[in-house]
């Protein structure tokens, strides 16, 4: 890679981390000019073009990067939210579930289970340093790198998902809850998020569903309770009036 080429990627990057895509896709393309060889710079144009919801660009873009490096999970997950925005939902659960199955010891070469543990909590920690700063954006790259580490920590991947909830992106949101949940079927914040997403998407059926499954293993879940009661349209103890989505 030559110096310019090196330069203008490291710029692209920084505006990349604090989600700058308006300023993120010039840098890059002037990066394409030169070469196409680099699967980070077609994710990250990926991740741009789906910000601006033009998903038939993003889904060529991650499919270009995986044909660049097949095993670059995050370009998976990123294309399997964009099937989803398609409405492509065979695809997107298949390519989902190749990015969170096939992760391999040498994927992140060859780290030891718990070296990878202790780095993506040291990710985590991190992240969570910004969200308490109010600095959100900031935070999601930490927890992408934490969840890209370790695909199956299920805690990992509820606060990423949270945070794309946060920033308005409940399809990605929901990726990251179904992935907790396949991780740990007994993590039952990530599934009661999932039940929150559904409620939100009219899917009221499944959300009774996924609540019913969290009490069974978690009786006394309070969240579980109030959005099961909300859905059935029962009244808690001792109140006046049924209760109603806020």
């Amino acid at each position: 890679m030559d110096e310019r080429v090196k330069q203008i990627l490291r710029i692209a990057r920084e505006h990349y981390e604090r989600r700058e895509f308006d300023k993120v896709e010039p840098l890059l393309r002037q990066i394409l000019d030169s070469t196409e060889r680099f699967a980070d710079v077609h994710n990250m144009l990926g991740v741009a073009a789906h910000e601006r919801r033009d998903y038939k660009e993003a889904e060529a873009r991650f499919n270009r990067a995986l044909e660049i490096n097949p095993n670059y999970t995050e370009a998976a997950l990123n294309l399997a939210v964009t099937y989803n925005d398609l409405g492509k939902y065979d695809l997107a659960r298949q390519v989902h579930e190749r990015a969170t199955q096939g992760q391999r010891p040498e994927d992140h070469g060859g780290l030891d289970p718990f070296v990878k543990g202790k780095i993506a909590n040291m990710h985590a920690e991190v992240g969570q340093a910004y969200i308490d700063a109010s600095l959100i954006h900031d935070a999601v790259p930490e927890l992408e790198k934490a969840v890209n580490l370790c695909p199956t920590f299920a805690d990992l991947r509820w606060k990423l998902g949270l945070l794309y909830k946060e920033l308005g992106d409940p399809s990605r949101a929901r990726v990251q809850f179904e992935a907790a949940k396949q991780a740990n079927p007994k993590y039952a914040n990530a599934r009661v998020a999932l039940a929150v997403i559904m409620i939100a998407s009219d899917e009221k059926r499944q959300a009774e569903n996924e609540l019913q499954e969290v009490l069974a293993f978690d009786p006394e879940h309070k969240t579980a309770q109030m959005y099961l009661r909300m859905l059935k349209g029962i009244r808690p103890p001792g109140s006046s009036r049924p209760p109603t989505a806020t």
